[in-house]
């Protein structure tokens, strides 16, 4: 497994879900034994990795969003503001 097989993965999870939960991305790879593609954040909690991050802004750069509060990704809608970042 490597980050743009990762980033594939997440993004068919958008498109048969419509979004998919940071939750959700590192209990697939806690179960896949892939954990060098987390990463522990400053309060203790793992999280999706920076390779990952990146193969998965460069695969969809302008389709999808990141939901910051709620901590998952979905496709970008006519009302969110440009750049990477939504509301909810």
């Amino acid at each position: 497994m490597d980050a743009e097989s990762i980033a594939n993965w997440m993004l068919s999870q958008i498109e048969r879900d419509g979004c998919i939960y940071q939750d959700d991305v590192v209990d697939y790879l806690v179960k896949a034994k892939e954990e060098s593609f987390l990463r522990e954040n400053s309060d203790g909690n793992l999280v999706v990795g920076r390779k990952v991050l990146d193969a998965f802004r460069k695969l969809t750069e302008s389709t999808v969003v990141w939901v910051k509060p709620d901590f998952y990704w979905r496709f970008r809608v006519a009302e969110d503001e440009p750049g990477r970042e939504a509301r909810g």
